[in-house]
């Protein structure tokens, strides 16, 4: 005996709305709440009915669609490259909206070009993230970017500019101070230590450079921390500049690095002695696949990093948040736990 077809009756019935309600939604009506195009699309699903297919395609159809824009750094480094891939991913999770999402790397990072290129996407976006050194030439593009209807979110490092729509990152007083809490802790007696930014406008690694100083002096006043020097964002010269201070300072004791070029650190570390080596502690930012084999070796302590995949969930529920704002509103500030990963459990 044939299974009799489930009708459109049948699916009114058991998804508690009129038959009038889901002729509109297989016909596309507009005038019918996403919700209910959801569960009238769940029961068919349950029940078996024909149209499951039209209804999931009214579905999508039905929800609020975005376009959201993300101006990463350095297309040639693994970090920035996961980001993107992150925020991809977080984006095609959402249930509840449609989310195109345009991933830009800029890597000429004068600010003059990033100001250009945070201008153009923009221009095609409902919200952009942002990834920057803090500017005034960057702060005039979030200013007219935010008069003619685009919220910029800034990302990992925050911008000075009172125009911006949000940030999401770590707390990066609490990061330097954990950075220096470990380098303090297996060091012993007087010595020297480096740190190394990747240059003096991103705002997390001053902050972090800052709270690092804070601690020292409090807790390990014996221990010397050199200027901050940066390394520009380029690993060659990270390598000139850990290899010079390993041959002129018997007593260096640890490496703080809070910008690019961990590759560069990690190969100075490597060529020098292993009676030197062993003596030196270094903490870094973030996880890539550089960083990974440095802390498998033992050449890294600690690197403290964003956990990826909550920090591009929060970016993208920012982004939908100032997206969706009738009007500007204050900043909406998003802090995350950042993540302590070592040898032991990487």
């Amino acid at each position: 005996m044939l299974k009799q077809r489930v009708t459109i009756a049948d699916l009114a019935r058991e998804s508690g709305v009129s038959i009038s309600t889901v002729n509109r939604i297989l016909a596309g009506a507009e005038n019918v709440r996403g919700a209910t195009i959801e569960h009238v699309q769940q029961v068919a699903e349950k029940i078996g009915f024909y149209g499951t297919g039209v209804l999931s395609a009214r579905r999508e159809d039905a929800l609020p669609h975005f376009r959201f824009g993300f101006l990463l750094q350095q297309s040639t480094r693994d970090l920035y490259r996961l980001f993107g891939e992150k925020v991809r991913e977080a984006a095609s999770a959402r249930r509840d909206e449609r989310i195109d999402c345009l991933v830009d790397f800029v890597d000429r990072l004068e600010p003059s070009n990033i100001a250009g290129r945070l201008r153009a996407l923009g221009k095609e976006c409902d919200a952009v993230a942002l990834i920057a050194a803090d500017h005034p030439l960057i702060g005039q593009a979030i200013r007219e970017l935010r008069d003619n209807g685009t919220s910029v979110v800034t990302y990992i490092t925050d911008q000075s500019a009172p125009e911006r729509a949000g940030f999401v990152g770590t707390d990066n007083w609490k990061l330097g101070r954990t950075a220096a809490f470990f380098i303090t802790q297996m060091t012993q007696g007087r010595g020297r230590i480096a740190v190394f930014i990747g240059n003096h406008r991103y705002q997390c690694q001053d902050v972090a450079d800052a709270a690092f100083r804070s601690y020292i002096r409090e807790h390990a006043p014996d221990l010397i921390v050199n200027e901050s020097e940066p390394t520009h964002e380029d690993s060659s010269h990270a390598y000139e500049m850990v290899r010079d201070l390993i041959a002129k300072h018997e007593d260096l004791r640890g490496i703080l690095i809070v910008g690019g070029g961990i590759s560069g650190v990690l190969r100075a570390l490597r060529e020098a002695p292993e009676d030197r080596r062993s003596q030196i502690k270094l903490v870094c930012r973030d996880i890539g696949p550089e960083t990974r084999k440095g802390l498998t070796e033992g050449l890294i302590t600690a690197a403290l990093c964003h956990p990826m995949d909550q920090t591009s969930e929060t970016l993208i529920q920012t982004m939908i948040d100032v997206a969706t704002r009738d009007e500007p509103g204050p900043t909406l500030q998003k802090t995350i736990p950042f993540e302590i990963i070592t040898q032991e459990n990487i």
